[in-house]
């Protein structure tokens, strides 16, 4: 295997010439779904490895789910129904994701044609000249006679099929069909028609449901995955697709999941229930080495002074939520990032004179610390193609293995009714860390981006010891304009 990794400056984004992804899916290791029957387990792992189309430019999709719609309001299940519009809040979240998108180009516009989405799309899309073209396979899951059926109202008339809808949906049968596969074959054929398109930067307005699945199956992983890449309402998601050289699949990065209109870390539920355990892991900002050399790993060094304000906008993002702990790599530029979140949370219940700071936990973890792996490279400028070597990046899933397993120690004190730990490291760090939430393996490595100064946020509705649902990954609006790292830009080249 070929591994070609491309320096974008602060950011990490390593692409893999991977044939097709391991068969690993059905190994149940905490962030996995129940076990499911072998054939059933076969049959969507095979799904998930079908090559895609092979593209002559680089691609990117932006993914929209649609704003808050009237059956959302009234916690009614809607599926593919078309009798729910957009309530006065939908509409403002849809102009909030018009104003993130403003400054971004794009040649067409795929949506849903239910009313819900399709006034999304409008919205956003907004005097562009470009019709907006529509694709029935964009709709919401089917769920047949689940449809229009109060969430109790499910529970009480289907009991045991309700039950399975919620634990095990990949395997949920209803009507004689099974809602989640259909829809993951679904998604795949709106990919070989998005990607078929000649266009290189492509808007996408659907649904809850139907986003996972683009974003699940895009970046190969399987139906049992349904409900752990979190979709909210106007939520925007960022996926590259990356053409090869001799032609074939393409590669294909997610570059952001789940930007929203609101706080990343504001309330809400994950996979429809309430959390209170979760892991921010913040990307330490940008050092002098890591923006002038463009190398991410250019050794321990302070912020600069972008990072600097990078480091306070993340503080100031976490203000209202109460950090039990912040774990950081013993990094100069982590250690201050974690510092600067420190500071701001211990003052932010301290307003009245005679407030007492909040204490909030700090301590540094060795196994964060990807700067251990990579400085035995003799010179800096060649620390990138020394990520060819299989041998490092073995060292650098089993190193963050040994973090994630850490982590999870943190928020497994069952005396505290919420545990939120924030932990501050290496853009590369963290994209392992979510490999491991999810049960990949190394392989993987390349299908995830991070940028320095983004928040990631991974929550346990079940506890430690159940599946990670994964809020956002990337997330950036803090720092400034969202669809671009503000340290460089895309507008010119082949790659994104």
């Amino acid at each position: 295997m070929l591994l070609i990794v491309r320096p974008c400056s602060s950011s990490v984004s390593i692409h893999h010439f991977q044939p097709k992804p391991q068969r690993s899916r059905n190994v149940v290791v905490r962030c996995s779904l129940s076990s499911v029957e072998e054939k059933r387990g076969l049959d969507s792992e095979l799904q998930a490895s079908v090559p895609f189309p092979p593209i002559r430019v680089a691609k990117r999709v932006v993914l929209v789910r649609h704003g808050q719609s009237t059956w959302n309001a009234e916690g009614r299940i809607q599926g593919s129904s078309n009798f729910s519009v957009l309530t006065k809040k939908g509409e403002s979240q849809a102009e909030t994701s018009r104003q993130m998108l403003i400054d971004d180009h794009f040649d067409a516009c795929f949506a849903s044609p239910l009313a819900r989405s399709k006034r999304t799309a409008e919205i956003i899309w907004g005097p562009r000249q470009e019709t907006i073209v529509p694709d029935i396979d964009l709709r919401e899951i089917d769920l047949y006679s689940f449809q229009g059926l109060l969430k109790h109202e499910g529970k009480a008339r289907y009991g045991a099929a309700y039950r399975e809808w919620q634990v095990d949906a990949a395997n949920f049968m209803i009507d004689g069909h099974y809602p989640v596969r259909e829809l993951w074959d679904r998604a795949r054929s709106c990919w070989t028609k998005i990607l078929a398109h000649d266009s290189r930067s492509v808007l996408v307005v659907a649904h809850n449901a139907v986003n996972q699945a683009l974003v699940a199956t895009a970046i190969g992983l399987g139906a049992e995955y349904f409900r752990t890449l979190l979709q909210s309402n106007c939520g925007v998601s960022v996926l590259d697709f990356i053409p090869r050289p001799e032609g074939g699949s393409p590669h294909i990065c997610l570059n952001r999941l789940n930007q929203t209109p609101g706080s990343p870390v504001a309330g809400g539920k994950s996979a429809g229930r309430e959390t209170s355990r979760r892991f921010i892991l913040v990307c330490s900002g940008s050092t002098q080495g890591n923006t002038e050399d463009g190398f991410p790993f250019a050794g321990d060094q302070p912020l600069n002074m972008l990072g600097v304000i990078q480091s306070q906008k993340s503080a100031e993002l976490l203000l209202d939520l109460k950090v039990n702990s912040i774990v950081s790599s013993p990094n100069k530029a982590c250690v201050e990032t974690a510092v600067a979140i420190s500071k701001v949370q211990e003052a932010a219940d301290c307003l009245g004179a005679d407030c007492v700071p909040r204490y909030v936990e700090m301590k540094q973890m060795g196994n964060l610390d990807v700067e251990t792996i990579f400085k035995q490279t003799n010179t800096a400028s060649n620390v990138w193609m020394c990520l060819i070597d299989d041998g490092l990046r073995t060292k650098l899933w089993d190193q963050s293995g040994k973090a994630w397993r850490s982590l999870l120690d943190e928020i497994s004190d069952e005396s505290r009714p919420e545990e939120v730990v924030v932990a501050v490291g290496h853009p590369a760090i963290h994209i392992a860390l979510m490999g491991h939430c999810l049960n990949l393996t190394k392989e993987w490595l390349g299908s995830f981006h991070l940028d320095a100064g983004s928040v990631s946020v991974v929550d346990f509705p079940d506890g430690p010891k159940g599946k990670g649902v994964i809020r956002c990954i990337n997330y950036t609006a803090h720092l400034g304009r969202w669809s671009i790292p503000i340290t460089r830009s895309t507008e010119d080249g082949e790659e994104f």
